[in-house]
C-alpha cells in the first residue's frame, strides 16, 4: 500500500516491473546480433522500444487505445533499430526488406480497417503496423507475425469463450497479441523461419 495514503497498490505495477525486468533479460540473453559498439547501440534502442511496447500493451489491455505520441515515438525507435542493424549487418538491403515488410502489414491492416468499418481492427493497430513491420524486418517475418498474433488470440480466446468469460460480440483488443508477436518475432524469427522450412519443406 502507499506509505503515504495507505490506499492498496494494484498488483498490475510490480506485474509489469517484474515482467519487463524479465524480458529485459531475455532479450540480453537471446539478441540476435553481436555485442560490439554498434550492437550495443542496437540492443538499447531496442530496450527503449521494448519500454513503449509494454507500456502499449497494459494502454491497450485496459482502454482500449493506442496513443499516438505512444506509437510515433515507436516508429521512430524501429526506424533507428533498422538503420543500425542493416550497418551492423553490412547489408543496406535490409533496410529495403524491412520497408517492404512494414509496408505490407501496413497495407494488410488499413484494408481490414476500411472493409470492417474498424471493427475488426481499430485504428491504433493501422497505425502501430509500420513499426512492428520495421521490426519484423522481413515480409516473410511480417506474414508470420500475423499468423502468430492470431494464433495466441485464438488459444487465449477458446479457454475464456468456454468459461462464459466472453461471447462472440466481445471486443478483445488486437494491441497486445501483436506486440507478444512482434517481441517473439525479434528474439526468435529467424529460428522459427528455419525450423518451418526445415521441417515442412525439407530446405
Amino acid at each position: 500500500k502507499c506509505r503515504y495514503c495507505k490506499k492498496p497498490i494494484s498488483a498490475q505495477y510490480p506485474t509489469v516491473e517484474l515482467f519487463t525486468a524479465f524480458l529485459f533479460g531475455l532479450s540480453y540473453w537471446f539478441w540476435p546480433y553481436s555485442f560490439n559498439l554498434l550492437g550495443y547501440m542496437a540492443f538499447f534502442v531496442w530496450l527503449y522500444c521494448l519500454i513503449l511496447l509494454i507500456t502499449l500493451f497494459v494502454y491497450d489491455l485496459k482502454w482500449f487505445i493506442l496513443p499516438n505520441n505512444l506509437v510515433f515515438n515507436l516508429t521512430i525507435g524501429a526506424v533507428i533499430l533498422t538503420v543500425l542493424v542493416a550497418i551492423i549487418k553490412l547489408d543496406f538491403y535490409f533496410m529495403l526488406q524491412a520497408s517492404l515488410a512494414s509496408l505490407i502489414l501496413f497495407g494488410i491492416f488499413y484494408i481490414i480497417f476500411q472493409v470492417s468499418g474498424g471493427k475488426w481492427i481499430g485504428g491504433g493497430d493501422v497505425k502501430i503496423a509500420v513499426s512492428l513491420g520495421l521490426f519484423a524486418a522481413t515480409p516473410a517475418k511480417a506474414f508470420l507475425l500475423i499468423f502468430l498474433s492470431s494464433v495466441i488470440g485464438t488459444l487465449l480466446a477458446i479457454p475464456l469463450l468456454l468459461g462464459n468469460k466472453l461471447n462472440l460480440k466481445s471486443y478483445v483488443p488486437f494491441g497486445p497479441l501483436l506486440i507478444i508477436a512482434t517481441v517473439l518475432i525479434v528474439l526468435f524469427g529467424n529460428q522459427m523461419i528455419s525450423w518451418y522450412l526445415q521441417t515442412f519443406l525439407y530446405i
